[in-house]
């Protein structure tokens, strides 16, 4: 109902400032009037609004999965691709094979209004000419890449920024001795900034321009929100997952590269990973494969050998800005934040303990 908003009709202010977008009033009075007051940011959250986020989503659900059903009854085809403005809600996206006869769900890894450009670039393919058949499109990481000899040039020339910061730099040329370490620290309940090939294209990191920590750790939600995002409590942190382990650990079993989709986890298995686990049992999984992600997935292998958990939690590689991109900007991120370690593709950079103070 359009009365309760201005979007389609006022121009909406939208500017950056301090590393966060800032956004006018999309709604009019007339929301206020139906749902009650804005929230100022800065205020607790109160029941209420809890109502109202699990409100919207049981409606959102609702004509969801009408349209689903209608869908199916017309094709009557087991596989559906979901894209779009609502294609990155993850959770209902999670009850399709629940709540419908589609058993096989795709969602791509820009399924929000960027994802467009997949759309526009196959119209025009079609206008051009004849299109050969549509590769699939398994994995994101489509995004820039960047050489370790231009990672080697970037912390030589900080150097001083790196020893005023009481870093060390190693350089692991072997992926294997490479990838033990990482664990090894991710085990040892330390914050990994990991920054490995292209970056992954659309909102979600997959591994490529991550944080990474320990899932077995009730308080690594709070290790990292006081060390580096400094958000919401209520916003979850993902498990990145080895492909082969999901049964084991997951109620349904589905390929889900581009972490566009919640689970329910075992319910035996939900104590042992707390920090990646929702209030109600869930978890917002990415599936690992070795083929598309070999290095991701080797970290992973060797944090299971270490732990017997074949996961590890995945949140975004950013403080309130953009996901970092270039290698500088995974360095600017590190040192700025209090994140213990940093895999900067073969490099790796690390904060040395603090000597404790004379007596």
């Amino acid at each position: 109902n359009l009365r309760f908003f201005r979007h389609h009709k006022e121009k909406i202010p939208y500017s950056w400032s301090d590393g966060a977008p800032t956004i006018g009033t999309l709604f009019s009075p007339a929301l206020v009037e139906l749902l009650g007051p804005a929230r100022d940011p800065k205020a607790p959250l109160e029941q209420r609004h809890r109502d109202l986020a699990r409100s919207v989503q049981v409606a959102y659900e609702e004509a969801f999965f009408h349209l689903l059903g209608r869908l199916y009854e017309r094709y009557q085809l087991p596989r559906i691709a979901i894209a779009g403005g609502c294609g990155m809600n993850s959770v209902a996206n999670g009850k399709i094979a629940l709540r419908t006869q589609f058993q096989d769900v795709y969602v791509q890894s820009a399924a929000g209004d960027a994802g467009g450009a997949i759309g526009a670039a196959l119209v025009v393919a079609e206008q051009v000419g004849p299109v050969p058949a549509r590769a699939q499109m398994p994995h994101a990481y489509w995004g820039p890449a960047h050489t370790d000899a231009e990672v080697a040039q970037l912390l030589a020339a900080r150097d001083a920024d790196l020893l005023a910061a009481h870093c060390d730099v190693e350089h692991v040329a072997n992926e294997d001795a490479l990838c033990a370490a990482a664990a090894d620290h991710i085990a040892r309940g330390e914050v990994i900034g990991w920054f490995q090939g292209r970056m992954e294209w659309g909102p979600r990191a997959l591994g490529n321009r991550s944080i990474l920590g320990d899932p077995r750790r009730a308080d690594m939600k709070d290790i990292l929100n006081l060390k580096i995002k400094r958000r919401e409590s209520f916003r979850p942190f993902a498990p990145s997952v080895l492909r082969e382990a999901v049964p084991e650990w997951f109620e349904q079993d589905q390929d889900v590269p581009f972490m566009m989709q919640v689970f329910q986890i075992r319910e035996g298995k939900r104590a042992l990973i707390p920090a990646v686990t929702h209030v109600d049992g869930s978890g917002r999984l990415q599936t690992v494969t070795e083929a598309h992600n070999p290095r991701y997935y080797r970290l992973i292998s060797k944090f299971r050998d270490l732990t017997g958990v074949p996961m590890v939690l995945n949140t975004s590689f950013n403080e309130n800005e953009p996901v970092v991109c270039k290698p500088e900007e995974a360095l600017d991120c590190f040192l700025r934040t209090k994140m213990d370690v940093l895999v900067l593709g073969e490099r790796i950079v690390r904060r040395k303990p603090e000597k404790p103070a004379d007596t």
